[in-house]
């Protein structure tokens, strides 16, 4: 194989490859130069790098450091406040260690959509309750932590998709008549924090400032691509 470049390092790569050695076998920063310079193909190198590498700046990846940590605080946030009740959107006399029900107040209320009576039935449920809090925590939690962030992000999708079922901005009156005060019919808050949750996993956002590289190196997470 002939190399698009030359040097002392272009003769040790070719010498490499014709011993009959792979791309992967390069050691890391051996890979990123060879591929950025050629056509070469090495697989999953983000998967394994130590950094986001040449598709990310190191400003972009700060930066979406600092969405993954916000993000994961507001999860983290709303788990607390409805476990302990910590006054702010949850009473103290309402909270889920006195007894309170984290789901009870938000699926009894749902007065728009296709699904009003399955959340009401659901509303206050043991189950539910818990489902709810745990998706909560463990969102939270891994998106702090920079790990599992393909996990989370299903996790994260599934509750911002069921609250957006409950407020179903498409209705603009609710089944009572009265308005809906819906104000877009697509892309409100839980839209938007969907779609921050799948950019973040999509973009190796745990690589920077979280445990997302060590996460990464574990023998499980390298036999279960998905656990990234």
């Amino acid at each position: 194989m002939v190399l698009p470049w030359s040097g002392p390092r272009a003769r040790v790569l070719s010498g490499f490859l014709h011993e009959g050695k792979g791309i992967n076998e390069f050691p890391l920063e051996e890979q990123m130069m060879t591929t950025a310079g050629t056509n070469i193909q090495a697989p999953r190198i983000l998967e394994r790098a130590e950094a986001p590498g040449s598709m990310l700046t190191n400003t972009a990846a700060k930066a979406l450091a600092v969405l993954r940590i916000a993000t994961g605080f507001v999860f983290l946030w709303a788990f607390l406040d409805k476990t302990f009740g910590l006054g702010y959107s949850t009473a103290s006399a309402k909270a889920w260690i006195h007894g309170g029900s984290p789901t009870k107040g938000f699926l009894s209320s749902v007065d728009v959509g296709p699904f009003q009576s399955a959340y009401h039935s659901m509303a206050g449920t043991w189950w539910a309750d818990w489902l709810f809090m745990l998706g909560m925590l463990a969102v939270g939690v891994a998106l702090i932590a920079g790990v599992a962030l393909r996990v989370a992000a299903a996790a994260g999708v599934l509750i911002m998709a069921m609250m957006w079922f409950g407020e179903f901005p498409f209705a603009q009156h609710t089944s009572a008549g009265a308005p809906s005060a819906s104000s877009n019919p697509l892309t409100d808050y839980h839209f938007i924090y969907a779609v921050v949750l799948v950019v973040l996993a999509a973009a190796y956002a745990g690589h920077r400032w979280g445990l997302g590289r060590v996460w990464a190196r574990l023998p499980i997470v390298q036999r279960h691509r998905w656990l990234i």
